[in-house]
């Protein structure tokens, strides 16, 4: 049952002194208004309204219901106007959940310089490479990369980063260095959580898919460990490209298969409702979707499969 519907009718039949003319403002008719005037009187037991052909006119508990159906309507009407400058004031706490490598390299630095521009907006970032639920535990937004997990919310494409093979050139010289995707078989994989291989790795070249098996070196959830893992010659890992640019271009590191590409690793915003987007909201990811876009086509491989937009509609989160 609609009470606030109710309450609604009851206080323009009070204002028009005829249920007609009631009908005729609400756009309804005026069975329609008699009927919930009804209901009004049955939930709260009693008469409402003197009914005549002159009109309506209150009873003494219609007077004491339309003194409180008018209140109710303006804390409605208060209510909705604060709420609407709420969705436009960028101000208040936002509650941020980001991957560890786009916390620190990209959201984290965009986040701290809101501040100058935005000093009544808090922004409380966690860094954690684990798969929040945005809706269970309270986030106002996710910044996820690879894939998005089981949640409630609600999640659209905003970006992806180029990705490449590395490994320390001592590793390459003591194993050799793999020409061909099923070399790979030969050396270990250093592996990221959230990528679950299942032994099975892709690259490509001229639009060709090419998958072999792998082996698992080892596996860790923290970026920083899987580069020491990397520089103590256990095995080779995937990074975006970026993360990783200028240890490629000093020889820290050494490109594995360099005439083979592997998949962009997608960036998704995930919401905790299909609603919950606010100029909050657009304000920081505006400017992550800008250096998404910058990051990507500086360091895009010709190879890599062909991207969609990086601005998908939104879809459900499975």
């Amino acid at each position: 049952m609609d009470r606030l519907g109710l309450l609604e009718t009851f206080a323009s039949a009070i204002d028009e002194g005829s249920l007609n003319k009631t009908a005729k403002r609400l756009g309804i008719t005026q069975s329609a208004v008699s009927q919930q005037i009804k209901q009004l009187e049955t939930l709260f037991g009693e008469q409402l309204l003197h009914r005549s052909s002159k009109g309506v006119q209150t009873t003494r508990a219609g007077e004491l219901v339309a003194k409180h159906a008018r209140s109710i309507q303006t804390g409605y009407e208060v209510l909705q106007a604060e709420m609407a400058d709420m969705k436009d004031t960028i101000s208040g706490t936002f509650r941020l959940s980001v991957s560890n490598i786009l916390g620190r390299a990209i959201v984290g630095p965009l986040s701290i310089d809101l501040d100058s521009p935005y000093p009544d907006l808090n922004i409380v970032m966690r860094l954690e490479d684990r798969l929040v639920d945005v809706v269970r535990e309270g986030y106002d937004l996710a910044i996820r990369t690879g894939r998005l997990g089981d949640t409630d919310g609600f999640g659209r494409k905003i970006g992806a980063l180029s990705t490449v093979l590395f490994a320390s050139p001592a590793y390459l010289d003591d194993i050799g260095r793999p020409e061909l995707p099923e070399d790979l078989q030969r050396l270990k994989l250093i592996q990221h959580h959230e990528e679950p291989t299942r032994r099975q790795f892709s690259v490509f070249r001229d639009g060709k898919e090419y998958r072999t098996p792998v082996n698992i070196g080892f596996t860790a959830d923290d970026p920083d460990l899987i580069q020491q893992a990397v520089n103590n010659c256990t095995g080779f890992a995937r990074a975006p490209r970026f993360l990783i640019a200028d240890q490629l271009a000093d020889g820290t590191y050494e490109q594995v298969l360099p005439n083979y590409s592997t998949a962009d690793k997608p960036v998704y915003a995930i919401y905790p409702t299909r609603h919950s987007a606010s100029r909050r909201h657009e304000v920081i990811l505006q400017r992550v979707v800008e250096k998404l876009a910058v990051l990507q086509a500086k360091y895009k491989q010709v190879q890599s499969p062909t991207l969609q937009s990086p601005l998908d509609l939104p879809r459900a989160i499975a």
